[in-house]
């Protein structure tokens, strides 16, 4: 019998989502990475890949350590995987068995195509009324362009986003981070689904929820959305507060460096002229654009006169918004994300491969650690919904199961 002063360790507590059943059908980025923040809560995720169409992801360079695509073998982490082709009656059979006893289906093919395959959400809501069907597209599934295929770089330009990024008579540049896909796909689409999750346990019943990344790269351009509908015109690159018309912008220091000034607010503006020796500048009027151009070529001049070593030091001391824009290496050292655990290494069968931790964190429910699913789960998944060893064997037979 254990003394008093004897304590066992807690029980960890389940993880947030662990009750919760997702089917994957997604590839490349804004589906897989949605799923991958479902999974790093807890969800069991069963990733339903194509046997003939690998996911492009899969060969992205840098390869990790397991020799498959870093990028692919991060956003598949914590989930299962299962080859159907999903054109064959039998690999239809068994999407209908999993759907009996799953709670989520996420998708990413274009409107009508699991449809007009058997297996849409007509079908599968039948089998399964508490059904939560996700299907991220670029345009919706309804309205004029539901069928057009798109990319991120053709979201932000219909929304408006790219006609106001970059420098005025320049044309934007390239957005790298992709939002349309991660802010207009991967995040609504999660937030969609843990509000029908929500719903679900009130009503008992399912929810179609209908993400299009272009809709979802307006709503980002909503600042500049406002304007438009409020009678202020089209902002325009090298415009507005943000956008270049006011000191609020990035100024090269001596070594080439550059310099993000975000100090918007009069506080602390003050701060930031005093730091670069400029406390005058404060008392400038910037009541053209004549005006602001005149300021910010001062502010431009005396930053060029120190390297990004000095201010990156000064600013550390004198915190008001302002930053040394960073390379990704030098982000992923910093010690305040080193603090954060936003970097963590996940199991590849011995082998750890570093990769980057959702955002999405529960305090005293944080889940982990965070390990990669061997490229295939296909019999223990199978005899979960009642196949037997011949009938696995039949279905590789037949082409409906891939390796």
């Amino acid at each position: 019998m254990a003394t008093p002063t004897e304590k066992s360790a807690p029980a960890a507590a389940p993880a947030p989502l662990c009750d919760l059943r997702v089917l994957d059908f997604t590839s490349l980025w804004p589906g897989p990475l949605a799923t991958m923040i479902l999974a790093d809560l807890g969800a069991q995720v069963i990733a339903i890949d194509a046997p003939d169409r690998p996911d492009l992801l899969r060969w992205l360079e840098p390869m990790d350590a397991g020799g498959e695509g870093a990028a692919w073998r991060m956003v598949g982490r914590g989930k299962r995987r299962l080859a159907l082709d999903l054109r064959r009656p039998q690999a239809r059979e068994v999407i209908e068995r999993l759907v009996a006893t799953h709670d989520v289906v996420v998708e990413q093919f274009r409107p009508g195509v699991l449809d007009r395959l058997g297996i849409g959400w007509a079908r599968l809501s039948a089998i399964q009324p508490r059904l939560i069907w996700c299907a991220i597209t670029g345009f919706g599934q309804d309205g004029p362009w539901r069928d057009r295929p798109g990319h991120d770089i053709g979201y932000l330009a219909v929304s408006g986003i790219a006609s106001h990024m970059g420098r005025a008579g320049e044309g934007p540049a390239p957005w790298t981070a992709l939002p349309g896909d991660v802010a207009g796909g991967t995040w609504p689409a999660v937030a969609g689904i843990l509000a029908a999750a929500f719903e679900r346990t009130r009503t008992g019943k399912g929810r179609f929820i209908d993400i299009a990344m272009a809709d979802g790269a307006l709503f980002l351009n909503a600042l500049a959305v406002v304007q438009a509908l409020h009678g202020g015109g089209s902002q325009r690159a090298g415009e507005g507060a943000l956008g270049g018309g006011s000191i609020y912008d990035h100024y090269r220091t001596a070594d080439g460096r550059v310099l993000a000034v975000g100090a918007l607010e009069p506080k602390f503006c003050a701060l930031f002229l005093d730091a670069i020796g400029r406390p005058d500048l404060n008392d400038q009027p910037l009541d053209s654009p004549a005006a602001v151009l005149a300021v910010k070529a001062e502010v431009a001049a005396a930053i060029a006169a120190r390297d990004g070593a000095h201010w990156r030091a000064l600013f550390d001391r004198v915190p008001c918004g302002v930053e040394l824009v960073l390379t990704t290496e030098e982000a992923l050292a910093l010690p305040h994300y080193a603090a954060r655990g936003m970097v963590v290494d996940a199991d590849i069968g011995g082998a750890k491969a570093a990769q980057l931790r959702s955002p999405v964190r529960l305090v005293g429910a944080e889940t982990g650690p965070f390990a990669a699913r061997p490229a295939a789960d296909a019999d223990a998944i199978l005899a979960e919904i009642g196949y037997g060893a011949a009938e696995t064997a039949e279905l590789r037979a037949t082409g409906a199961l891939g390796e």
